[in-house]
């Protein structure tokens, strides 16, 4: 039987007769309120063959717990007139009766097993939707996403924007920064004015960082947005 175990599970028996006469069956098994066998007895023409559901009920599968549920299919010859089929067994002797032992063995399915039967349920409500008649209505939290959409993207562009701004700005000082370092490399000769440029460079590089940390928080919290 493979599970899962919350609804009922069917297995059939085949049940072949290679003789050239008839034989009457009985499947009992060593739990009958866990499972339902239809047909239980019966009678099976030479050369013919009957198949028999066995249904197992559901329940609380435990992986760790083995399994003790037998099955047992009697068969006799029948003889030449049957009337009662269970006067057929009460007087049927010991040396008369043939049986087949079988074992119940619980099986849960693979992962890959489970996932394409995730995808198949999924994909049913699709195509049970697609013909339905009308519009499907729009639930409310719709237009609530969608609102919240438009001002996140409206505030990205808007950092966006001031990035743009921020980094013009950074260029512009990095202009300034490279002119007066020129400058200051031009004039070797210590003079005020070329001491009064390196100082004016010097208190320009705070300014620069700030700008590039600016830069790198308004790009992070871009990211963070969409």
């Amino acid at each position: 039987f493979s599970g899962p175990f919350t609804d009922v599970v069917t297995t059939n028996l085949k049940l072949r007769n290679p003789s050239d006469r008839k034989v009457c069956f009985k499947v009992k098994t060593t739990a009958p309120r866990r499972y339902c066998v239809r047909p239980n007895s019966g009678i099976i023409d030479p050369g013919s063959s009957v198949i028999v559901s066995v249904m197992l009920q559901p329940f609380d599968y435990d992986p760790n717990e083995k399994s003790k549920h037998k099955f047992m299919v009697q068969t006799i010859y029948a003889p030449p007139n049957i009337s009662d089929m269970e006067a057929v067994w009460k007087e049927a002797k010991p040396d008369e009766l043939m049986d087949s032992k079988l074992r119940c063995v619980f099986e849960m399915p693979n992962e890959n097993d489970k996932l394409n039967d995730i995808d198949a349920s999924k994909s049913t409500p699709v195509l049970n939707t697609s013909k339905q008649d009308g519009p499907m209505p729009k639930p409310h939290s719709v237009s609530l996403n969608d609102t919240e959409t438009r001002k996140l993207v409206e505030e990205c562009k808007r950092l966006q924007a001031e990035v743009m701004k921020l980094s013009d700005e950074n260029r512009h000082l990095r202009d300034e920064g490279l002119r007066l370092r020129k400058v200051a490399h031009a004039d070797k000769s210590g003079s005020p004015t070329a001491l009064a440029l390196r100082d004016n460079g010097s208190n320009s590089l705070p300014s620069l960082l700030v700008v590039i940390a600016a830069i790198f928080i308004g790009f992070f919290l871009g990211k963070f947005i969409l």
